[in-house]
């Protein structure tokens, strides 16, 4: 069971949008959706060599109470912070949790 009252940090949800981008391909960009309460819990950090640059990449295990939809096409915001979802699953037996695996770029 998941107590409700470490769900102590508000995220907003951000659903994908696409527009055509007129040669064919489209351009992605975010639009916010729910806020959600939840549980961030930082797991390990690893650097990556990304376009010739260094940077690093975060993992967390997320928790927040079941209701929205959500799918690896998702991402939760925390103001500045983005957490890519990598995987979504029902935390308990009853599916009234969901455990989130996600990944942060700090900036």
């Amino acid at each position: 069971m998941t107590d409700p009252g470490i769900l102590n940090r508000r995220l907003i949800v951000e659903e994908p949008v696409e527009t055509p981008d007129g040669a064919g391909g489209v351009i992605r960009s975010f639009a916010a959706g729910a806020t959600l309460w939840a549980s961030v819990m930082p797991l390990s950090a690893r650097e990556i060599l990304d376009a010739a640059q260094l940077g690093m990449v975060l993992s967390h295990r997320i928790v927040v109470r079941a209701g929205p939809a959500l799918s690896v096409r998702h991402r939760l915001r925390e103001g500045g912070r983005i957490f890519r979802i990598a995987s979504v699953r029902p935390r308990d037996a009853r599916e009234t949790f969901l455990e989130i695996a996600a990944e942060e770029r700090p900036q």
